[in-house]
């Protein structure tokens, strides 16, 4: 190569040509030079002359340690610069052979290969080539606490993930929020970081870390013992055995967004565990199907006395894992397994202190359709199943036809006004305590069948720290209880009472009665029906009232105290329980939905409302009609003044102490009343 004034020079033309440096001339950079011939010894060219801002930056990167050759060790001779396009992989590649060799192989090598321009380059994730430090400097962009950053100018970019089909959306960002991501920002050297989980290879190929079948592997570096744990569960060995749908680390914890198990959000989460994370498979007709795995797992735990708990927000109830294990999850044949009928009692006994061999016996699952109940669980749901229909469907025909008739006889009578006494004082306290305790029954017992309404969401606010809804409905048991003791003890302590009980006792004439009472409704007869003081509908409201108390005491009590009923009875007792519990408390509310409602509000005889609950007494007319032997008692007994046109006077004339009933607290005629004087004038 000759120079610019002609003289021959020992420089390649061709690779001179080729480099950045080829529009410079020999003196730019030789600038001592001056004579021809040159000085035996030249001195060395200074890069930083041109470059002061590189040379000042090269000392203190990880490159500085090659000290004055540093600039020809990536460049290359002076004479033959290579620009910086040229430089990576391949000059990198002098000293870091491995690791060049790995990331051609790697997903970003290969994009790089194929041309794709958002492919990175080695300084896309170590930084600018004159800056690079160590991966152990808290600066260098791959440091542990630094790869989110780096990873996230390409991977939390939406056009990015767009462009590439990445199926994860902002998985930087969940990273970040996950158990790794704040250890690994809170200094933690040994929590996985990108790199640690993602090695360099697509996550459907084999080699590559997340590929399902190393997910465990790559997992138990850190967290061995589980690891070990897991492939021997039933989960670990159907993955050996090549089920590709066999559940791995990623698919119940998650991929990046990984949290605790006490935090909300976690899919394994005691809240979340059961519906979420196991009910995903396990309620997945395509793989129960092809997995030969029982299909209603997750129903019936969700209607179990564990899953309604676990509904409505409880966050010590058992979950799946509680009974099942969580990584040591094996079958129920396996000696090993905590649902295996040996271990049983320890597993259960874990919640229910005591727990003896009666915990063997019978399913935890509740079987709603199908499956292994037991049979007297079995018998309780479909005699009420039959039960519940018939009982409504009556009481909805009935009050019908009566609405009916009496709307169209409506103004065949004349009424007086006059009342009759009809609850004494002990009658209506006792009722009184009913009255406020059933409602909240029904609202807070409901809401733990059904805690998803809009309607049971208030009660079940405080669920995550008080169980609120359990202790007022408990509460509200405890008064319907006191009440019903209340009117016991009143009716065997007070004999005028005591003749209550009489008067309710069921007798043949009650089903003559009824058979009337329809043929005069539809209009077969013109008799209208007579009854006794107390007619057949009361009389069975009362007694189903009475009935249902006990029934709803009683399987009340075996569900409060479960600890006691689940040591000493056997299982099904308790899902027996929980049936004629739920079930009783359906016929109960409809019942006073349709049957009482319609007795004490919505019968036109009474509408809009039977006042006896408030004060005692009832509408005279009614009975007077329709009671004529019980209207003419009152009469004896003064309890009850004769209708003013039956007077002889006009009604603004009447005595007032003629038309009003007494106030007598009994409420009630002697048995031996007898016609008295009349008042003397």
């Amino acid at each position: 190569m000759k120079s610019a004034e002609g003289r021959n020079i020992s420089i390649d033309p061709g690779r001179h040509a080729a480099s950045v440096h080829s529009i410079l001339s020999c003196n730019d950079c030789h600038t001592a030079i001056k004579d021809y011939p040159h000085p035996a010894k030249v001195a060395r060219v200074q890069c930083l002359t041109c470059h002061a801002e590189q040379a000042a930056s090269v000392p203190k990167s990880i490159h500085g340690v090659l000290g004055d050759d540093a600039c020809q060790s990536c460049h290359g001779d002076a004479h033959e610069v290579n620009g910086s396009g040229q430089i990576a992989p391949a000059k990198c590649g002098q000293c870091h052979a491995p690791e060049v060799k790995e990331f051609r192989e790697s997903i970003h090598g290969t994009a790089a290969t194929s041309g794709d321009p958002d492919a990175p380059k080695c300084v896309s994730c170590h930084g600018p080539v004159h800056q690079i430090q160590p991966a152990n400097d808290a600066a260098s962009p791959v440091a542990k606490k630094n790869l989110p950053d780096t990873c996230a100018v390409c991977h939390s970019s939406p056009g990015f993930l767009s462009r590439h089909k990445i199926p994860f959306a902002h998985p930087i960002e969940l990273y970040r929020q996950s158990v790794h991501g704040r250890a690994v920002a809170n200094g933690n050297e040994t929590a996985a970081s990108c790199s640690d989980c993602h090695g360099i290879f697509p996550g459907r190929d084999s080699r590559s870390k997340i590929n399902h079948w190393n997910v465990a592997a790559i997992c138990g570096q850190c967290h061995g013992e589980i690891g070990k744990v897991y492939l021997e569960s039933v989960h670990g060995q159907a993955m050996k055995a090549g089920a590709s749908d066999a559940p791995v680390c990623s698919d119940c914890h998650g991929e990046h967004l990984i949290l605790g198990p006490k935090e909300a959000a976690s899919l394994v989460n005691a809240a979340r565990v059961s519906t979420i994370t196991c009910g995903r498979c396990h309620n997945d007709e395509r793989l129960t199907s092809r997995y030969n795995l029982p299909t209603d797992r997750i129903p019936s735990y969700a209607d179990s006395y564990h899953g309604l708990a676990m509904r409505e927000g409880s966050q010590t109830v058992a979950n799946c894992a509680s009974c099942h294990g969580v990584h040591n999850i094996f079958p129920a044949s396996d000696p090993r397994s905590a649902v295996n009928a040996s271990n049983l009692s320890k597993t259960c006994g874990a919640c229910h202190a005591g727990a003896g061999e009666h915990f063997a016996i019978g399913p935890v699952h509740v079987q709603t359709a199908t499956g292994p109940a037991h049979p007297v669980v079995k018998s309780i749901r479909w005699l009420y199943w039959i039960l519940i229909p018939l009982t409504l469907g009556f009481m909805i025909v009935h009050n019908l036809l009566d609405l009916l008739a009496k709307l169209i006889r409506r103004g065949q009578r004349r009424e007086t006004g006059g009342q009759v006494s009809r609850m004494n004082r002990n009658f209506r306290i006792a009722h009184w305590g009913v009255m406020v305790s059933f409602p909240v029954l029904v609202l807070t017992g409901f809401a733990l069948k059904y805690p998803e309404k809009w309607w049971a969401r208030p009660l079940l606010f405080w669920e995550g720290h008080f169980a609120f809804r359990g202790a007022v409905h408990r509460a509200a048991a405890i008064i319907l209880i006191v009440s019903t003791i209340y009117h016991i003890i009143h009716l065997v302590v007070r004999r005028r009472d005591r003749l209550f009980l009489k008067a309710m006792l069921p007798q043949s004439k009650d089903i003559a009665d009824l058979i009337q009472v329809f043929a005069y409704n539809l209009g077969f007869t013109r008799i209208e029906p007579r009854f006794a003081k107390f007619n057949y509908a009361e009389k069975v409201e009362y007694w189903a009232f009475i009935w249902g108390t006990v029934v709803m005491t009683v399987s009340g009590f075996l569900l409060w105290f479960n600890n006691f009923t689940l040591g000493h009875f056997p299982k099904w007792v308790s899902d027996a329980a929980t049936a004629v519990h739920y079930y009783e408390a359906l016929l109960a509310t409809f019942s006073i939905l349709l049957w009482h409602f319609y007795m004490v509000i919505f019968d036109p005889v009474v509408y809009p409302m039977d006042t006896s609950w408030l004060t005692g007494r009832g509408p005279a007319d009614h009975y007077r009609h329709t009671r004529p032997e019980y209207f003419r008692t009152l009469e004896q007994a003064h309890l009850v003044g004769p209708p003013a046109a039956e007077a002889g006077v006009e009604e603004s004339c009447a005595r007032p102490e003629a038309h009003r009933p007494s106030d007598d607290p009994e409420g009630e005629p002697p048995t031996d009343a007898k016609p008295r004087a009349p008042a003397k004038k």
